[in-house]
């Protein structure tokens, strides 16, 4: 059985690492570099960098920006922000990540899916899904790089990370954003209803608050990956301590 990942999450706005409580309030937490270092240096599996105004400003990441910060790591790195083209996802690529991560621009055109895939391979394309629960069922946002650009889609959750994953995706990561920010364990579920649907890797997002969180989604929602924000950059959680919990459940992970 391959070994559960963590994952440290930095949302960048205006160059910083923020972090805000549902997608909203967003506050500085540093500078993105130095966080992927030390993340790294504390056993993180991967790094997920997000530059979550970039769709809704209609650009894409700062491939100098990105750069520095691939230069300095030697764990595999995800990107997203405003990736709405196979040449901007090669560019990505290119530019020293190892997986491109798109989200609302995949929502506007989904035949995006498929053609980074048929050029990169499945394994670099992680398709993002925000979801929170509306009148009973689970439906997929855009734009929640900010309050005043989220927007509520037609489509359902568990249709869309099917269709995600038929059109190519090597990996889903389902952002459950009722839970972001407010440290009460991930939805558990929310994640166990989209796991059912998929045979490609499913990351948790949203809700980690304490080593236990990690335990629980991977023991009761079978995910391949937990990814975390605020615990980690507030310092109130070390991602050894994750590890050491993950391993003490029997559950292997990298130590």
């Amino acid at each position: 059985m391959p070994s559960k990942r963590i994952i440290p999450c930095l949302d960048v706005k205006a160059g910083r690492v923020v972090k805000g409580v549902r997608f909203e309030g967003h506050a500085d937490m540093g500078d993105p570099a130095e966080c992927a270092v030390r993340y790294r240096d504390e056993g993180a599996d991967e790094i997920v960098i997000y530059d979550i105004t970039a769709s809704a400003e209609r650009r894409t990441i700062d491939y100098g920006w990105l750069s520095k910060i691939a230069r300095a790591l030697d764990i595999p790195l995800a990107v997203a922000g405003g990736i709405r083209s196979l040449e901007q996802a090669i560019a990505c690529l290119e530019h020293g990540a190892d997986k491109v991560s798109i989200n609302s621009p995949a929502l506007e055109r989904p035949e995006l899916i498929t053609e980074i895939a048929d050029v990169a391979g499945s394994q670099c394309v992680v398709v993002g899904v925000d979801s929170r629960s509306v009148d009973g069922e689970w439906v997929t946002f855009q734009y929640t790089g900010a309050a005043e650009t989220i927007r509520k889609t037609p489509r359902r959750m568990l249709d869309w990370i099917v269709e995600a994953q038929e059109r190519g995706a090597g990996e889903i990561v389902l952002n459950c954003m009722d839970q972001d920010g407010v440290r009460r364990g991930y939805d558990i579920e929310q994640l166990t209803a989209a796991r059912a649907r998929l045979s490609i890797p499913l990351v948790a997002s949203g809700g980690a608050g304490e080593p236990q969180h990690f335990v629980d989604v991977f023991q009761k929602a079978d995910v391949s990956a937990a990814l975390a924000a605020g615990i980690f950059h507030s310092g109130a959680v070390r991602i050894p301590d994750v590890k050491r919990a993950v391993a003490a459940a029997g559950l292997e992970v990298r130590l």
